[in-house]
């Protein structure tokens, strides 16, 4: 695999409250076609200034971002972003959540919607509103919405941090697929370290103040992930090592 995305002396800094606050710091990633990586750390190190950046949300970065050899410069929708909370339209069905923003023709979009609710597993919840929705299901509409024009890249800020451990289990179980089937470039911002593990292909360790990569791991472990195995545990105490919690 070739690399896709290339991070280059990129910081980022903010004013506050007459003060300059540096949220990066000379971050130099690169991300393969196809890979999973994950961004990890403290709250405040800078993993989703990073992300944001690269989805061309926030361009008042320095350095440059490169996505498949164009610089990021602003939001595009061979970018996929799914956040925290849902952020559904209320007054729109999942199916049409789904279709918002899809530039095709109708039929298109509904073979599209059918393929997408089956992917992510709601099929017959076409018709529901998102107040009739789970927040699990709230969730997988909206990867399934961020999938829809087909994507190169997904980016995912914390996107299971508001859910119960049962249902985060089930959806990072989901994802693990969808992301293997679709064979899509996702990178997924997280501060739970047993969940960047059962996810990423390559793990990005971020330190805070300022935000900098401390550390990148590769995790040599076969999908699914055995969470209680000797070698998953192996690589949650090389993260915790990495933090200085262990």
């Amino acid at each position: 695999m070739s690399d896709y995305v290339s991070v280059r002396h990129v910081g980022r800094s903010f004013q506050s409250r007459g003060a300059i606050v540096t949220a990066l710091k000379d971050i130099n990633l690169d991300i393969r076609q196809g890979e999973f990586v994950v961004l990890v750390g403290p709250s405040g190190c800078g993993k989703s200034t990073l992300l944001r950046s690269i989805a061309g949300l926030d361009v008042g970065f320095s350095g440059d971002i490169l996505i498949g050899g164009d610089r990021v410069v602003r939001p595009n929708r061979s970018r996929g972003l799914v956040f925290q909370e849902a952020r559904l339209l209320p007054w729109l069905t999942a199916g049409r959540n789904i279709a918002f923003g899809m530039k095709a023709s109708e039929r298109e979009k509904r073979e599209r919607v059918r393929e997408l609710l089956d992917l992510v597993g709601l099929v017959g919840f076409e018709d529901a509103y998102p107040h009739q929705l789970s927040g699990g299901m709230a969730q997988r509409v909206a990867i399934a919405r961020a999938l829809a024009p087909r994507p190169s890249i997904l980016l995912m800020d914390e996107p299971f941090g508001a859910l119960d451990a049962f249902t985060r289990i089930k959806l990072q179980d989901a994802l693990r697929d969808i992301w293997r089937s679709q064979n899509v470039t996702t990178v997924f911002v997280t501060h739970d370290i047993d969940e960047s593990l059962v996810l990423g292909q390559k793990v990005v360790v971020m330190s805070a103040r300022p935000g900098r990569i401390a550390e990148v791991i590769d995790v040599d472990l076969p999908y699914p992930r055995d969470r209680v195995s000797d070698d998953f545990a192996r690589y949650r105490n090389m993260l915790l090592t990495s933090f200085g919690l262990h």
